[in-house]
């Protein structure tokens, strides 16, 4: 009798430990999800028509999963008038779909359908809208008239408008898109090393620049001399020139730097490689370990695989993105008041920067070239902090 009780016992157990890993098994396979079923997590759709999709870093790494439908969703365009400047706006609508058509076989994070395939849109979808809108505006700067893209009632007739909600996995409260702005700024600086301008912005040697040795120094000990003669790096990197602490710092977080130079000339300085070290939100900039090596360049420029490569921008019409998530190219309108006035500002995703890699809650605008932050403070005072966002897709 006791026998069959141990039999029975140890049958049951059995039974149990095989439930228990067969459930185990299941809830892993359905909660680790690999990043390679990226593609497959963006198009499944539930019974409930929600979509989930895989949120990455810079680095590709999975770091949380939304339901796409929750953040995005159809709706109209209130009725008012599109601001932007038609003639800049034409322009990095231009620059952004060469973009495309140029670099999309090596630059493949620009394919990324992202979180709007919750709605249905790829990016085809995507070429479609830059492909319209710049025929367009071309057609409207040509005849000198108002553009049609600044009417809203145009804009809903040709194109789906789709209301971005914020997501903040740190502040669910949030529905409004913060918006941040940056700059380019001017700063003095010299081809030489003077006590006033003594810390340098640095170059990556093209014969060298494939051998990684710059991902393995901060910026602190950039700064600390490694290039310098003397340092144990000397002669890897060309100097560009030489600026203040606070000049270093203000190149390293706008990622463009006007420099007028002491003997009179000037020039655009962009960030071309960086160290591979993340930007830490919350940080001060003096203690990012982040850095930026920086390339001369001809004017403005912004997202780009590669220096060579990087999108020629203008400000009051860019935003700077997250690319991975939201996407490259990606037309947006913001809408705020200001005063008693409703106000709609258009601009394309054509910049992105660490502070946005993953970030589904915030845009930054490129608000122009200013001499100082005063400046620019006084000029960014008039602009939200918050509003609500629009991304239009061509219907």
């Amino acid at each position: 009798m006791r026998f069959g009780l141990k039999v029975q016992i140890f049958s049951g157990l059995i039974t149990f430990l095989s439930v228990l890993s067969i459930s185990q098994y299941q809830f892993l396979h359905a909660t680790n999800k690999p990043l390679h079923t990226q593609q497959r997590i963006e198009q499944h759709q539930s019974q409930d028509s929600s979509v989930f999709y895989s949120v990455i870093d810079e680095w590709q790494k999975y770091k949380y999963s939304v339901n796409g439908k929750s953040i995005l969703r159809p709706m109209k365009l209130p009725n008012t008038k599109v601001n932007f400047n038609a003639n800049d706006l034409l322009f990095v609508l231009i620059n952004t779909r060469k973009y495309f058509q140029d670099h999309s076989q090596k630059d493949p994070n620009i394919s990324r359908n992202g979180l709007l395939l919750s709605q249905g849109v790829k990016v085809e979808n995507v070429l479609k809208t830059l492909d319209f809108m710049i025929s367009t505006l071309r057609e409207d700067v040509k005849k000198n008239r108002p553009s049609r893209l600044q009417d809203p009632n145009f804009i809903n007739t040709n194109f789906r408008v789709i209301k971005w909600n914020a997501y903040h996995p740190d502040k669910p409260e949030q529905k409004q898109l913060r918006i941040t702005k940056y700059a380019v700024f001017t700063h003095p600086g010299s081809r030489t090393k003077t006590s006033t301008y003594n810390i340098p912005i640095y170059s990556l040697k093209d014969n060298l620049a494939t051998d990684k040795f710059y991902t393995k120094y901060t910026k602190q000990e950039v700064l600390s001399g490694i290039y310098e003669p003397g340092g144990k790096e000397f002669g890897k990197v060309d100097t560009l020139a030489y600026l203040t602490r606070q000049g270093l710092e203000e190149a390293l977080m706008q990622g463009t730097i006007l420099i007028n130079f002491t003997d009179g000339s000037k020039g655009f300085f962009n960030v071309d490689r960086n160290n591979g070290i993340s930007y830490i939100r919350g940080v001060k900039d003096t203690l990012q370990k982040r850095y930026w090596y920086f390339r001369p360049v001809d004017q403005i420029k912004g997202y780009g695989y590669k220096i060579d490569a990087k999108i020629s921008i203008r400000p009051g019409v860019t935003f700077a993105g997250d690319v991975l998530n939201i996407g490259l190219g990606r037309v947006v309108l913001i809408e705020y008041n200001q005063g008693k006035n409703k106000r709609l500002q258009m601009g394309v995703v054509a910049d992105t920067g660490g502070a946005f890699l993953p970030n589904l809650h915030q845009l930054d605008y490129l608000a122009g070239i200013f001499k100082n932050q005063t400046e620019f403070k006084q000029y960014i005072g008039q602009l939200p902090e918050y509003a609500n966002a629009y991304i239009l897709v061509k219907k």
